[in-house]
């Protein structure tokens, strides 16, 4: 076996015969204005502002100064063994990747559904296999589900070359039942399975998938029976072996009278605790976090007021409230049928929130401190935006261990309209944070500002005016700038765009640094990530129009530090 760190490998070692890989991060910290984070060893100055949305106008994506992008794969790339109907990276097989010449808004565009890539997650694994059993396939790999058209599983084999550059991995779960479409996204080191979760279609819910192709295919199980059905997002283990999901279910409007634009609390943060950590299969309680307000009581779903006090308390600095967890489902007593975690989590009395996406451990913290995004309603002329959550944020969840049945939650970053739709998150070393927007094609519009990617301190407070460092200011390609004409003209009621089915928003998705480590001492929070040094690598997603995964470098580097294409 070739080490490539030592200490880590020795660390693992003593833990697992294996160690883990998760989702890391970025281990910068971009310096910027007076009263910015610290510098780290890995410090960047701004992006600069913000691209604007600007109709027939594309821009290339903005990076810190000393760092630069590489294609990883994108939509056009074939698939070493795509299907008619899943032929490409990013595209389904219903249509063009353009427009035809002479399709416009006015003669009805055709064009393939966009697969859209989501959620990353690198491994650094020997021995796996692909469509051509001639072929080496290397041992660095970064797996994603995609989250429109058809649900299916690809594997980025990045010592490839462009022929064998992304395998296929499932179409169909082990029942022989079509895959949902996907959108999180982790590798489960105590079940060595890939877990991917879907928001809507079949219900929502977990799929686990084995990692290599056996016999052309890997086997994908549905486990809906275990932790349930809901909007799951956001996933990842803890160092005990329980399963933390996130979820984004939107809720809905209120008396637009009243409450315009603004939307109530649906979504549920939950922690699945096993029954055997090595096999989710076994079972295992699906409990759902439940916060109580400043007199003791339980902050619940109301279901028709999106701006009560106690959704303003939860969306203002300084508070802090005692949390618990409440079990809402248990294999044991309860079964194996398929079940709603959202429908069980509201009358056991759990704490909805505004679309929360993702979260992640804060390294050094033993698993004790728990970070979530909240999306918020996306929309700036939502009711509930300055107040209520509208703008969503970053919470903090801390606990004495991962294990622990009670807590404090605190808001540490309250979104604005500048800083908001936040989605994926990662840490960027011990204490920076990184935070990136979906903001939408809607929202890009009223604020004339695409999508970034955002740098916290999390030893800092943004309570008096603080703002994020801009690492990532996203651009818009061409194909995507032509989605958003046709979507722009569907929103306004041409009935020729009225089955136009693709975005425009080159949303961020997918930010991930990991070293691939598939062993315990390797999960997201478990040690600090150092990007770009002993293995430590960077992807993000550029969602939709032609779907590209890049890999972040420095602009100047050691190639011997990063490893690609080496016997690591």
């Amino acid at each position: 076996m070739h080490v490539r760190n030592r200490k880590a490998w020795r660390r693992s070692k003593r833990t697992t015969a294996v160690t883990v890989a998760g989702l890391s991060t970025l281990g910068f910290v971009l310096v910027g204005s007076a009263g910015a984070a610290p510098q780290s060893p890995f410090s960047a100055t701004d992006a600069g502002p913000a691209n604007p949305k600007a109709i027939g106008i594309t821009y290339p994506n903005k990076l810190s100064p000393g760092l630069i992008e590489t294609i990883a794969a994108q939509g056009s790339m074939k698939l070493e063994n795509g299907t008619p109907a899943v032929p490409y990276y990013g595209y389904s097989g219903t249509g063009p990747m353009v427009p035809a010449v002479g399709s416009t808004a006015e003669t009805s565009p055709n064009e393939a559904q966009k697969t859209e890539p989501d959620k990353n997650t690198y491994l650094d694994v020997s021995g796996q296999h692909g469509a051509d059993p001639s072929y080496h396939y290397g041992r660095h790999f970064v797996y994603q589900g995609h989250e429109a058209g058809a649900g299916y599983l690809t594997r980025i084999n990045l010592d490839a070359n462009v022929d064998h550059r992304v395998t296929l991995l499932a179409t169909q779960d082990s029942d022989g039942k079509a895959l949902p479409t996907f959108d999180g996204s982790t590798w489960d080191p105590f079940a060595h399975r890939l877990l991917f979760t879907a928001e809507g279609s079949n219900g929502g819910g977990v799929w686990q998938s084995t990692l290599d192709p056996v016999n052309g295919s890997t086997t994908v199980n549905n486990l809906q029976g275990i932790l349930g059905k809901g909007g799951y997002e956001g996933i990842q283990n803890d160092s005990a072996g329980n399963v933390w999901i996130v979820e984004d279910a939107s809720g809905a409007a209120p008396d637009p009278t009243n409450a315009p634009g603004a939307k109530v609390p649906n979504s549920f943060v939950y922690r699945f605790v096993p029954t055997d950590r090595a096999d989710l299969t076994k079972g295992g309680r699906l409990q759902a976090l439940q916060v109580k307000d400043a007199n003791g009581n339980p902050i619940v779903f109301n279901g028709t007021n999106a701006l009560t006090a106690t959704i303003a308390a939860l969306h203002t600095y300084g508070s802090s409230f005692k949390t618990s967890w409440v079990t809402i489902h248990d294999t044991a007593t309860d079964g194996t049928t398929p079940y709603s975690a959202n429908e069980l989590a509201k009358p056991k009395g759990a704490t909805p929130f505004k679309r929360p996406e993702n979260g992640v451990f804060r390294p050094g913290t033993r698993f004790g401190e728990f970070f979530f995004t909240e999306t918020g309603d996306t929309s700036a002329t939502s009711a509930a935006d300055n107040d209520f959550g509208g703008y969503g944020g970053i919470f903090k969840l801390s606990q004495s261990s991962p294990t622990a049945d009670s807590g404090r939650l605190s808001l540490f970053y309250k979104g604005d309209k500048a800083h908001t739709g936040l989605d994926n998150i990662q840490f960027l070393g011990e204490n920076e944070l990184t935070a990136v927007e979906d903001a939408g094609d809607t929202l890009h519009t009223q604020r004339d500002a695409l999508d970034s990617g955002y740098t916290f301190d999390t030893r800092a407070s943004y309570a008096n005016g603080r703002q994020p460092v801009r690492w990532l200011a996203e651009g818009r390609d061409a194909s995507a700038t032509l989605d958003s004409g046709y979507s722009d003209a569907k929103a306004t009621g041409d009935q020729k765009a009225a089955t136009f089915q693709n975005d425009g928003d080159n949303e961020i998705t997918g930010v991930h640094v990991s070293d691939g480590d598939p062993g315990i001492g390797g999960i997201l929070g478990a040690q600090a990530p150092h990007p770009f040094k002993d293995g430590w690598r960077v992807f993000f997603t550029q969602q939709h129009g032609d779907n590209v995964t890049w890999e972040v470098l420095p602009s100047t580097r050691n190639d011997s530090n990063h490893g690609h294409g080496s016997d690591r």
